[in-house]
């Protein structure tokens, strides 16, 4: 009977490299959106969202923290919902949820581009979009 070679490479081969770093970066950006949100949620329901909210503004409220968001419920005051706590809490949302994002687009992009100055181009562009958005994300966060 002819051997077969194993489909993986043993542990002693495998090693620390950039593609396994943004294979880990990619499953912990997502914990960390999950964690994030749950906070949020939480918080919400602990200031009184349970009797001054529906479902739906605490969930809007959990996926991106900021207070407009509470502007059209039944709150009375909006000052807790204001704090620089949130304001963190929606930022670091916003920029874990962005280089998540842009992160799989990249990849993406890699399956279907086959020259490498095109995936250049791509990395480039997706470089400019995720400072373009996160600039204009975190100036809306802090300044509405």
């Amino acid at each position: 009977m002819a051997t077969t070679k194993p489909r993986s490479l043993p542990l002693s081969k495998r090693g620390l490299n950039f593609e396994m770093l943004m294979w880990l970066f990619t499953r912990l950006s997502a914990l960390a959106m999950y964690a994030l949100i749950l906070f949020a949620i939480i918080g919400a329901l602990i200031m009184g969202a349970r009797t001054q909210m529906n479902l739906a503004d605490v969930l809007r409220w959990g996926f991106m923290p900021n207070s407009t968001h509470v502007q059209s419920t039944d709150v009375p005051d909006l000052a807790p919902w204001s704090t620089p706590l949130w304001r963190v809490a929606g930022s670091l949302l916003l920029l874990v949820a962005v280089a998540h994002g842009m992160h799989g687009l990249v990849v993406i992009a890699d399956d279907y581009i086959v020259s490498s100055r095109g995936r250049n181009i791509v990395r480039i562009l997706s470089i400019i979009m995720v400072i373009a958005f996160s600039a204009m994300g975190l100036y809306i966060i802090w300044t509405s």
